[in-house]
């Protein structure tokens, strides 16, 4: 099939110096999303795509089939506030999942909050929901067309009515509520000069945190603190289970936060102006989490000293580094991904371990290992317990176990967990297909791992589509999750689902992190790569057949690799990338990335930089080079590659894609050997993927045309 791409204009006036470097950027009127030029750019780019994906002739077949497979009750854990449990549930085909209520565990549920009500198409997402002490009073936020931006709300959940003042310009906030159930701790950006609506690229600076009495208008909240001279802080804050402590966790990037707190126990009338602060952390170079606390005595997670993690208990009355006490060590080679405080004097831990979840229940007091509850190979996504109950819900799930969420009574001496709601998937059977892990080693030698779903009658021959997916970055660990989309996939098209845990995730702590980040991030690249061949050469797939797929730090690892080893792979799928590496800082949140990416302002960091950025390294693949036996025969051209962003994503702003969609038309338009189609496509009322609706979901399957 030809493609007619559309001409999309160069300006070579438009040339950055970088550190005597000269760097031409002629597609930077793509930055803007709302001149007229670039709205026709994404208007002719969807023109051509949209009718590509249609027209495929499976399409509807696809679309039937996972609108059958998803259309199962989905649960998350049930959470106790004051005398009644809250837990979510989609039916099954909802936009939205529904927040219902009930009088005890086994009684009639009711619904107590449906964001579908909110609109039609189901853009509203209900983003976040905390309960206030005596569970009177539930805050909540919404979303609108998956951007950051979000606004607060407050229902009383005797009535499920809503108090009249909703709270606006927030994004990345914690909503942390006073002990006396009077107001709430958020964190607000100053006005925004233009829009802000999620489809602005300014810029999110001065971030400060206030007080908001319930009851009252916003515009008498009150800021209580603030880093001036800080500007792109982003200030977390956690009251203390105890109530008399506002702990303080300002950040700046992507990793790393000071600690501080504020004595709160003793305002009646809730703070009236700036807290004073006691520093406990001085330096940005540690991870630290509040998870509980006893009297003065609180308890953090930190990777200080601990590239696996620990647990430190720190005393507000003598926080002096040399005083802190380990109350549960680093593990050697597990990493404590969470822990939070239950029934008032245990802790449940998590570890990863080998990329599989291990649940432990510890002593508060003295870190002690009480029990290790039993999983099969999978992942705990998520937990619910109460520092005051001995209720503890958490689920589990894997490649091939839709969810099961268990219930365990902590106050008892044997503690066992018990399945309190199992989810089933109608016409699946999971005895028909396995979970494999491998370790490979990756070009230094280097063993990563990976899991490989695929049926258990599978041949190795080489002749199976593949989807090879990919992260690596941020500390962001991929482990077993169960997909309808991926599920559809390996069970009507025989293919085989690989996840690449490559580095600069955080599989194996802060270790495995900084080994694919900054001046190693092309480790990860690396690793991306040798799964691909490890995939090819043991005979699970083709080069031909063998599709990639990642998304934000994801695309921008498939865009690299495709630039990097365009014969290696068939088809690939960039989710909302970071693609232009010398500019990504300068929208946006962007600037937070630096601790990973680093920054182009720096001369040795944009020459690394400049050295993988996909938007600065496409290029006609070279005919001449050396051929690799597991590359795809043939005269050399580049995958077929599929764009996906959108016009309200205000993470990875969408002019990422739209200038390495232009460039990429431009350097391969006239390459004779480029038959593959080279496409994006922009979906409107959408970001960078959370609170999609679940009707976006099931209309767009990524996979189906590629």
């Amino acid at each position: 099939m030809a493609f007619n791409y559309p001409v999309a204009k160069r300006d070579e006036s438009v040339v950055d110096d970088y550190h005597g470097t000269k760097i031409s950027d002629c597609y930077r009127w793509l930055e803007n999303p709302d001149s007229p030029e670039c709205k026709e750019f994404v208007e002719q780019q969807n023109a051509i795509t949209k009718p590509y994906l249609e027209n495929f002739n499976a399409r509807e077949e696809i679309k039937s089939r996972l609108t059958q497979l998803w259309n199962f009750p989905k649960y998350l854990c049930s959470s106790r506030h004051g005398d009644r449990y809250y837990f979510f549930k989609n039916s099954g085909l909802q936009n939205q999942s529904v927040l219902y209520v009930q009088d005890d565990l086994h009684g009639k549920a009711d619904v107590f909050f449906d964001p579908n009500e909110l609109s039609e198409d189901g853009t509203v997402a209900l983003t976040k929901t905390e309960f206030s002490e005596d569970g009177k009073t539930m805050c909540y936020s919404l979303s609108k067309s998956g951007s950051d931006w979000i606004t607060i709300h407050f229902r009383d959940t005797q009535t499920g009515r809503d108090y009249p003042e909703v709270l606006e310009k927030v994004k990345f906030s914690s909503m942390t509520w006073s002990h006396d159930n009077k107001g709430i701790y958020y964190a607000m950006y100053p006005e925004q000069q233009g829009k802000a609506d999620g489809s602005e690229t300014d810029s999110n600076e001065h971030q400060k945190l206030y007080y908001h009495r319930l009851n009252t208008p916003q515009s008498e909240d009150v800021l209580v603190v603030e880093f001036p001279d800080q500007p792109r802080f982003r200030i977390g804050a956690d009251v203390s289970h105890c109530g008399n402590y506002l702990i303080i966790l300002p950040q700046k990037d992507c990793k790393d936060n000071m600690v501080y707190f504020a004595e709160i126990g003793s305002l009646p009338d809730g703070p009236q102006g700036l807290l004073p602060l006691t520093q406990i952390v001085h330096k940005l170079e540690s991870d630290y989490e509040y998870v509980t606390n006893v009297g003065s005595k609180c308890i953090f997670r930190t990777n200080k000293d601990a590239p696996n993690y620990r647990l430190v208990s720190i005393d507000l009355e003598n926080p002096s580094m040399d005083q802190w006490k380990t109350l549960v060590a680093e593990h050697p080679k597990d990493v404590l991904d969470w822990a939070i405080l239950s029934n008032v004097d245990k802790l449940v831990v998590c570890y990863i371990h080998d990329v599989k979840s291990l649940l432990q229940i510890r002593d508060l007091a003295t870190g002690n290992l009480i029990t290790q509850l039993p999983l099969d190979v999978g992942t705990v996504t998520g937990v619910s317990g109460h520092k005051k109950h001995p209720e503890l819900f958490f689920q589990f799930s894997s490649f091939l176990t839709p969810g099961v969420i268990y219930m365990c009574d902590l106050s008892k001496p044997v503690i066992e967990p018990v399945p309190y709601r199992v989810v089933e998937v109608k016409d699946f059977n999971p005895a028909l297909y396995e979970t494999e892990q491998v370790f490979y080693s990756s070009k230094d030698g280097t063993k990563v791992p990976m899991f490989i779903v695929r049926k258990k009658d599978f041949k190795k021959d080489g002749s199976s589509p593949c989807l090879l997916y990919g992260y690596g970055g941020f500390n962001v660990s991929l482990q077993p999750a169960f997909s309808v989309m991926r599920l559809v996939f390996i069970q009507h098209f025989n293919g085989v689902l690989a996840i690449a845990n490559i580095r600069g995730g955080g599989e194996y702590g802060e270790s495995w992190h900084n080994a694919g980040r900054l001046f190693n991030k092309q480790n990860g690249l690396d690793d991306f790569q040798a799964a691909a061949e490890y995939l090819i050469s043991e005979g699970y797939t083709s080069s031909a057949r063998l599709a990639i797929q990642g998304g934000s730090n994801g695309g921008l690892l498939v865009a690299a690799c495709i630039n990097q080893r365009p014969q290696l792979f068939g088809a690939a799928i960039a989710q909302v990338g970071v693609l232009d590496m010398l500019r990504f800082h300068k929208f946006t949140i962007g600037f937070a990335w630096v601790s990973d990416y680093g920054s182009s302002d720096d001369p040795e960091h944009f020459r690394n930089l400049l050295a993988i950025s996909p938007l600065h390294n496409v290029k006609v693949p070279d005919e001449d080079a050396p051929r690799n036996a597991l590359e795809r025969p043939g005269a050399r051209q580049y995958p077929a590659t599929l764009l996906l962003t959108a016009d309200h994503d205000d993470r990875v702003v969408p002019l990422h894609s739209l200038k390495f969609t232009a460039q990429l038309h431009h350097t391969l338009r006239d390459h004779p050997a480029q038959t593959n189609p080279l496409l994006i496509r922009v979906e409107t009322k959408a970001g960078h993927g959370g609170g999609k609706p679940t009707a976006k979901q099931v209309r767009h399957p990524v996979f189906s045309s590629f």
